[in-house]
């Protein structure tokens, strides 16, 4: 009978993985200058505060547009003063909150192929002390096959 030949070897990602987690905010490490003064700017922007105070800086030239009485300077206010300032930190906020909730699932699928990866290595133990059982078992077969076929020898 043949014995088991299953030889495992393990992914050379499982190594590597051990050091590594996503993470949460960019490192200084990683970024340069011009990348930390786009961060600080977008984090500062990227609030209702920052909403609010630009709501109010639109404010300052809404008289004027309206005292033109001319459609297009009113229009023009609104599509590029107002739209504009006060959008724009709002999307920020939005799409912040959707950073988030996109980094959460990330994390959790991190953790949640960790765990596959432990709960795969168990059912690989497993598997070898099986293929221990199996060829103890295969060894018995074949002594008892020899017993038997000297025993049928002999009549």
């Amino acid at each position: 009978m043949a014995k088991p030949s299953y030889r495992y070897e393990q992914h050379p990602r499982v190594e590597q993985r051990k050091d590594e987690h996503p993470s949460s905010k960019p490192t200084a490490d990683r970024i340069g200058l011009n990348e930390r003064v786009g961060l600080v700017i977008t984090k500062g922007v990227g609030t209702m505060w920052a909403a609010y105070v630009f709501f109010a800086l639109t404010l300052v030239s809404l008289p004027a547009a309206l005292a033109s009485g001319n459609t297009l300077i009113i229009v023009s206010w609104l599509a590029q003063t107002f739209l504009q300032l006060v959008l724009l930190p709002i999307i920020i906020v939005g799409q912040n909150l959707q950073a988030k909730d996109a980094e959460r699932r990330a994390i959790a699928t991190y953790e949640d192929a960790g765990a596959i990866l432990e709960e795969t290595k168990e059912i690989q133990s497993h598997l070898l002390d099986q293929d221990k059982a199996l060829t103890h078992l295969i060894d018995r077969m074949e002594t008892l096959e020899k017993i038997v076929a000297k025993q049928v020898g002999k009549n």
